[in-house]
């Protein structure tokens, strides 16, 4: 069987960086268009660790420069650049990657819950996420188990699912950040974005969207409802 897929139909895998503003926006409207449409398809958060892909730190110049003009196609996704100071702007993604990991022993429902309030918790509020206290309280927020999610999240257990995510990712079927997929084999990059840098890559130019097609949403959950 294919590891990127996942192993119960009624369910769907978002390979992300919680650190990406384009997985922000999928993963918003992924649980807005199944609260609309009253599906139930459990959402399996899998790693895209992009600073493990790069060797590197998730550059803020880059990120800063999503922010204006990916969140504008979602404004009530919570977005805001950064307020705080540069010291405190989180450097990894690593714990928050983990924890989400974490929280599937408190089933599908949690993880959803912590990795959506961790990405409010980055994009919305400027909180450095990569701080174990701050993912204990966003989890305390999101109404999990927080001493048995500590008592997970301490152990280390967890920290392994995050590298055999990103190596199975690293394998070529999975292509960014945002990327979905079914459990037929359907998958979806990027789903219903079209977008290019101008003046120079990540981290110089700056994001142009050239197509945004929400509608994709309600045909993906349709059909990993149908499966």
């Amino acid at each position: 069987m294919d590891p990127r897929l996942p192993a119960d139909p009624g369910t769907l895998v978002i390979y992300s960086d919680i650190n990406c503003s384009f997985a922000h926006l999928a993963v918003y409207r992924l649980h807005e268009t199944r609260a609309r449409l009253g599906v139930s398809v459990a959402f399996d958060h899998r790693a895209f660790p992009l600073e493990l892909f790069n060797d590197n730190v998730n550059e803020r110049p880059g990120v800063d420069s999503e922010v204006s003009v990916v969140g504008a196609l979602e404004p009530e996704a919570g977005w805001r650049l950064w307020q705080g100071p540069d010291w405190q702007y989180p450097v990894t993604m690593l714990p928050p990657l983990e924890a989400v990991q974490a929280a599937k022993t408190q089933g599908w429902a949690a993880s959803e819950a912590l990795d959506r309030g961790l990405r409010r918790g980055h994009w919305a509020q400027g909180r450095c996420i990569s701080m174990r206290h701050e993912i204990l309280a966003i989890a305390a927020e999101a109404g999990l188990d927080v001493p048995a999610l500590t008592a997970e999240f301490d152990s280390g257990r967890h920290r392994p699912a995050v590298i055999e995510q990103w190596r199975s990712a690293r394998e070529g079927r999975v292509n960014c950040s945002p990327h979905v997929f079914l459990a037929d084999g359907s998958n979806w990059a990027n789903p219903g974005i079209g977008a290019r840098w101008v003046n120079g890559g990540f981290g110089v130019g700056f994001p142009v969207i050239d197509s945004d097609d929400p509608s994709i949403y309600e045909t993906i959950l349709k059909q990993a409802a149908a499966l």
